[in-house]
């Protein structure tokens, strides 16, 4: 199964779609006109369009010959409040501090590529839901959609996402069982001590020597508290304290992220960090409060499901194309959610060019995704329908 013929003789118009889309970032919850765009395509190729879910989400409903199965079909549609620094592309993001950095342009007109090519052929027996997800960039729009009985209102049997991968090359791709991307937890600690004159510390407590204490305490979670394999990351990325550079400030605050790939380590993890924070401040007379905040589970991918887009996937790309024995990264993803709501597997797909272009990381302000990708991508969600809802 090579790139589908009709969706390779979509590529241009494709290309058109993501870079009007890229010129127009939007915030989690605020993808109104990308929304409103991804609707009305949708409506156009005479697809069921159901609107204002999770805040600005759709799902596109589209039935083919008559079957019982069903399959979900994801791409999130959130750009970064960063500022774009790429001065040579002509659609260049027109919203000032907010960029498509991530790639979801791409992922949202790849969905866009598939569902136009199997409204036009309907070669699948069941019905196949088109989720184009908000938020996925911290807001936890996948969560909300979870809450608001997306799988109960639209029935899928099984879930499938995909993500740009700039570190592969273009024709490749990621997909393995279990574990592939971390719990993204977030936690603040907020330290209260006594003010005073920086030249008299003896009569202050002071906050800052405290916070430089616990940063460092809190590294041994990783290298000294936890099994190696366990996998965690704790990476304390803000401090905040002090005013004047004479001046013992009364407080401090440090927020930053955990990650972690099992349950039993997310658990440890915040129990151990909440016992170091809470005696250190105790041993200097002071007070600290902490605030952990779970955010996205682990994602995790089902071994039967992710054993079906790899055979697509093979199909599609051919052998020794398709890597499945990589290590989880430390990442997170709010798929995550959806995969803990029904069987599905999130695959990755490779981006960077045979000269080395499009292998900026993702997050940084000079990436941009591949067009080369969309007919690649959009090929893989089709032949999965394909192969996974066939007719009789």
């Amino acid at each position: 199964m090579p790139i589908t013929n009709r969706i390779a003789a979509l590529q241009a118009e494709m290309t058109e779609w993501r870079r009007d889309i890229h010129a127009h970032p939007e915030l989690g919850f605020d993808e109104h006109r990308t929304s409103e765009i991804v609707a009305k395509k949708l409506e156009e190729w005479g697809i069921e369009v159901h609107r204002n879910i999770a805040g600005t989400g759709v799902v596109g409903v589209l039935r083919g010959q008559p079957g019982k199965g069903s399959i979900g079909l994801r791409a999130d549609m959130d750009a970064l409040p960063m500022q774009e620094l790429t001065e040579d592309l002509a659609y260049k993001s027109q919203n000032p501090g907010v960029m498509h950095a991530c790639g979801h342009d791409g992922h949202t007109t790849m969905l866009l590529g598939a569902a136009k090519y199997l409204a036009e052929t309907r070669n699948f027996a069941g019905t196949v839901n088109f989720i184009f997800q908000p938020a996925e960039e911290g807001g936890g729009g996948g969560r909300v959609m979870v809450e608001e009985k997306i799988f109960e209102r639209f029935p899928c049997d099984a879930v499938y996402g995909v993500h740009n991968d700039p570190t592969r090359p273009l024709g490749t791709a990621a997909v393995r069982p279990g574990p592939i991307m971390a719990a993204a937890d977030l936690f603040t600690v907020k330290i209260k001590g006594k003010g005073g004159h920086g030249a008299m510390p003896h009569l202050a407590i002071d906050p800052v020597v405290i916070g430089a204490q616990i940063v460092t305490a809190l590294q041994s979670i990783a290298s000294r508290r936890t099994d190696p394999l366990g996998s965690v990351v704790v990476s304390i990325t803000q401090f905040h304290a002090g005013s004047a550079m004479n001046v013992i400030p009364d407080e401090a605050m440090l927020a930053g992220t955990v990650r972690t790939l099992l349950p039993e380590v997310q658990d440890a993890t915040e129990a151990m960090m909440r016992k170091i924070i809470e005696n250190t401040a105790e041993a200097h007379d002071a007070v600290a409060e902490f605030d952990y905040q779970r955010n996205y589970p682990p994602t995790i991918n089902h071994a039967e499901e992710a054993g079906r887009a790899e055979r697509a996937l093979l199909g599609l790309l051919g052998d020794g194309k398709v890597e499945t024995d990589y290590p989880p990264v430390m990442g997170g993803e709010d798929f995550s959610f959806m995969l803990l709501a029904r069987p599905g597997a999130f695959i990755q797909l490779g981006q960077r060019a045979p000269d080395g272009s499009h292998g900026t990381s993702v997050h940084h302000p000079r990436y941009d995704f591949n067009d080369d990708l969309l007919p690649v991508g959009a090929s893989f969600f089709a032949q999965l329908v394909e192969k996974e809802l066939p007719k009789a």
